[in-house]
């Protein structure tokens, strides 16, 4: 499925990743917690992150994140890859600084 993805000190990319628990956790190096972000989207982030001393990620809606992130579409109650447009959505907020 695809994602958006950034570590600690880089920009954001795309990323294809598997819809498996174990993909997701690699993803952010641990345990997952999800962050809802919109009615179509969520953060998923390492749930220990803090505890673990991750370093700062990025500020999301007022929210500091550590360690990697990833952003991924809702279906229902599932996690979904994200659509074209969603990205492009996500990309305008992140990079115009109106989610940082």
């Amino acid at each position: 499925m695809r994602v958006m993805s950034k570590e600690p000190g880089k920009g954001w990319k795309i990323a294809e990743i598997e819809n498996t628990l174990e993909a997701l956790q690699r993803g952010v190096g641990g345990k997952l917690e999800a962050v809802t972000l919109a009615s179509d989207a969520c953060v998923l982030c390492n749930e220990e992150g803090r505890l673990l001393g991750m370093p700062y990620n990025t500020t999301i809606c007022g929210v500091s994140f550590v360690g990697p992130l990833l952003i991924v579409g809702i279906a229902g109650e599932d996690f979904a890859g994200l659509t074209e447009q969603q990205v492009d959505r996500l990309r305008t907020l992140l990079v115009s600084g109106r989610m940082e």
